[in-house]
């Protein structure tokens, strides 16, 4: 019985196994999608009222409040904040 594992961090499993960048990108995701729905609560905004804001379809809404796709651009995120009177700030740290 291997005892590889066995003091390392999930994170270093995660690295071995080239699976890291990915869960870091559907865990980002996961957070947005919450600040949106959360800011949408807090100002009584529907999906459709939201979706009318940002000049796009339910559809595409749902797809940037789905926590589960870790597909996002840019300019669908600054939309977003745009729509809920919000900015949006992204910076890179010290990993």
């Amino acid at each position: 019985m291997s005892k590889k594992n066995i003091g390392s961090s999930f994170d270093d499993f995660l690295k071995e196994e080239a699976m890291l960048d990915d869960a870091t990108a559907v865990a980002m995701k996961r957070v947005i999608a919450w600040q949106i729905a959360e800011e949408m609560k807090a100002q009584n905004i529907t999906k459709t009222e939201l979706a009318k804001r940002m000049h796009t379809s339910r559809a595409a809404l749902n797809r940037l409040l789905d926590d589960e796709d870790p597909s996002l651009t840019l300019t669908t995120l600054a939309s977003a904040a745009a729509a809920l009177g919000r900015t949006v700030k992204i910076q890179f740290a010290a990993a």
